[in-house]
């Protein structure tokens, strides 16, 4: 299957109004070709580009794309202060502005919009869906050894740290049903990059709420630079460490819903 092909032309009415965030910081390459992808692969689909003040011109480039589809909105921010916080920012944005469902999505290609149906699919009878790269039928394309062991590792790891019931917990390509994100407490994630996928996919779980994986095709970025760092790894590495720690002396309070509104 070539990247250009869409893999169910069906509506997804039935779900609600989808917003999907993709968050930029130098993805100028980038931001035309993956919200015409997802345009073609979901056309119902509102698509929220939240851009950390990009010094390559990327939020501007979003606005004259903005400009010509009246379903593609920008959200600029004051610079760049991680991913967790443009999901979270772009969370409470959907939310207040009506969207039911809110995915998770980069702005490199590596996750294919083309899959976005099958994510959206499966969200029919689940509460978040993961687009899984381990899990039976998921895969990675053009990573280096050392990328796929961290990865692949990191969920492993999380997995038995914090007793999930999830392949792939540092995966980014996710479905949302609004009211799982305001039931896992969004006010009080503070983590960034891998950990805060582990923070949300975790707090989902221990908030009762119902998680399907659906096996994906992820493929490395071929413009722009990665995001990955040490510093990311570090900090998820420390932050799960405690967490499951704490959980299993009885010290991780439940999740505290958001209010609506």
């Amino acid at each position: 299957m070539t990247d250009s092909t869409i893999e169910a032309a069906e509506s997804f009415g039935d779900l609600g109004k989808i917003l999907v965030i993709i968050p930029t910081y130098n993805e100028i390459e980038n931001v035309g070709l993956i919200t015409a992808r997802v345009r073609a692969a979901v056309p119902e689909a509102h698509i929220l580009i939240a851009d950390d003040n990009s010094p390559d011109g990327t939020g501007d480039a979003a606005d004259v794309l903005a400009a010509e589809d009246p379903n593609l909105q920008v959200l600029h921010r004051r610079g760049k202060e991680g991913l967790g916080a443009a999901y979270l920012a772009g969370f409470r944005w959907g939310i207040d502005h009506g969207f039911d469902i809110l995915v998770e999505m980069d702005a490199d290609g590596s996750h294919r919009p083309e899959q976005l149906p099958r994510l959206l699919t499966a969200l029919r009878n689940a509460d978040l869906v993961l687009g899984s790269r381990w899990v039976p039928g998921g895969e990675v394309v053009n990573w280096p050894w050392w990328r796929q062991f961290i990865s692949r590792g990191g969920s492993t790891y999380s997995r038995l740290m914090l007793r999930v019931p999830i392949r792939d917990v540092t995966g980014g390509y996710r479905a949302f049903r609004k009211q799982t994100l305001l039931g896992l407490g969004m006010s009080q994630v503070a983590s960034q990059g891998y950990c805060f996928q582990v923070d949300l996919a975790w707090r989902t779980v221990r908030a009762g709420f119902k998680v399907a994986e659906v096996p994906i095709t992820f493929k490395d970025r071929e413009f722009g630079a990665s995001k990955m760092s040490g510093n990311i790894v570090g900090e998820a590495l420390k932050r799960v460490t405690a967490w499951g720690v704490l959980s299993r002396l009885g010290r991780i309070p439940a999740p505290v819903p958001d209010p609506e509104g």
